[in-house]
């Protein structure tokens, strides 16, 4: 977002919510600004302005929204559901089922989010393992990984991608992405 657009997106703001913008002099105005182009420099206009008005209009606090909720709001607009934790155990049940012989192959038909949190020798050692502890056992921890990638990979595709080169340059790994989620 240039300086302009990100002046006419805060001015919706401003116009949304004249009582919280009333007092701030122009240099905290201008450190607002500033900080919103940086923070949306790699978003369209657009999208961010979508983002703030669907904001606003589901507002009941009467406060206007941070930087972080528009970004949430930008990553729903921007992907479709990612796999829920139920599909994607799902997914690895019905892989389980063919584990014994094939957990290989299983494995490979498996999202990359999916093979991030799991070895297809896990596919293989579930598949021997009594039906009860797998469908409770097992599927609590895969359900609590999946939920912790998925967090993990939805707050990175917020950061601006200076601070994703930045990250990655000081050797922090790229999480893998859930099904849905642009990369």
């Amino acid at each position: 977002m240039t300086e302009a657009e990100t002046k006419k997106v805060l001015a919706v703001l401003r116009g949304a919510y004249p009582n919280f913008y009333r007092g701030m002099g122009k240099e905290e105005l201008l450190g607002v600004v500033a900080l919103w182009q940086e923070m949306f420099a790699d978003d369209p206009a657009a999208m961010v302005a979508a983002a703030v008005k669907r904001l606003i209009a589901s507002d009941t606090k009467g406060f206007p929204p941070v930087i972080g909720q528009v970004k949430e709001q930008l990553r729903r607009l921007a992907a479709p559901a990612a796999l829920s934790e139920n599909e994607a155990w799902g997914m690895v049940r019905r892989a389980v089922r063919n584990g014994t012989y094939g957990a290989a192959e299983e494995f490979k038909r498996l999202p990359a989010v999916i093979q991030g949190i799991l070895r297809p020798e896990d596919l293989k050692a579930w598949a021997a393992m009594d039906e009860g502890t797998v469908d409770s056992v097992v599927q609590s921890n895969f359900m609590r990984s999946y939920r912790a990638r998925r967090a993990e990979a939805e707050e990175w595709q917020k950061l601006p991608e200076e601070l994703k080169r930045l990250s990655l340059s000081m050797g922090e790994a790229l999480p893998s992405l859930p099904e849905g989620l642009p990369g």
